[in-house]
């Protein structure tokens, strides 16, 4: 399906001549692909903003931007979200006022995101073939599951983004899952957990 879409395709290859060590485009631009294929739809639906996260434990906060202004003047036709996932705990506590513990890896990362579904990412590799990281696996994904990821997203996270992302009218076909009993707040993630 990636390898299909010319979009995503010069989107991985613009975000590779960055020449990020660990990197991924990964969230609605990949969920979306995926569901609007096994929706069989003749156009994408449009895709709000590319994600592309990393992880640099040695990148100054300032880094973030500059990748994002790199890629506008690259591929301007996109709009660029980049998150070094290194750096995360200090948006929780600074946009959140939540103290959550620093993540390990791009994997731990992407983990964390609001539904499992979503916890997918992809990356281009020097010789063009594409690389997956999925820490959940892919069943939520190719199976139309939308079910809350308890990791760091509380379950008013899950539920504003499920009714402002409108996904059961952009893809009917989706099923909804239960919230996690225990996820009423902001769960730490721990290596053990991701």
């Amino acid at each position: 399906m990636v390898a299909a879409s010319a979009e995503l395709m010069a989107a991985l290859r613009v975000v590779r001549s960055l020449e990020l060590a660990s990197w991924c485009i990964g969230a609605g631009a990949i969920r979306s692909l995926v569901w609007d294929t096994l929706h069989e739809f003749d156009r994408r639906s449009p895709v709000e903003d590319v994600d592309v996260v990393y992880f640099d434990a040695e990148a100054a906060p300032r880094q973030d931007a500059d990748l994002e202004n790199r890629l506008r003047s690259a591929m301007p036709s996109l709009h660029w979200e980049v998150t070094n996932q290194a750096g995360v705990h200090r948006w929780f506590a600074a946009a959140l006022g939540q103290v959550v513990p620093p993540l390990a890896s791009l994997e731990e990362g992407v983990a964390t995101w609001p539904e499992y579904a979503t916890c997918v990412g992809v990356y281009m590799n020097d010789d063009d073939s594409l690389g997956l990281v999925a820490p959940h696996g892919l069943d939520d994904l190719f199976e139309l599951r939308v079910r809350h990821n308890p990791l760091r997203a509380s379950v008013a996270t899950y539920q504003e983004r499920v009714a402002t992302k409108c996904f059961g009218e952009r893809w009917p076909r989706l099923s909804f899952g239960g919230v996690h009993p225990a996820a009423t707040e902001v769960a730490p993630i721990t290596r053990e957990s991701a």
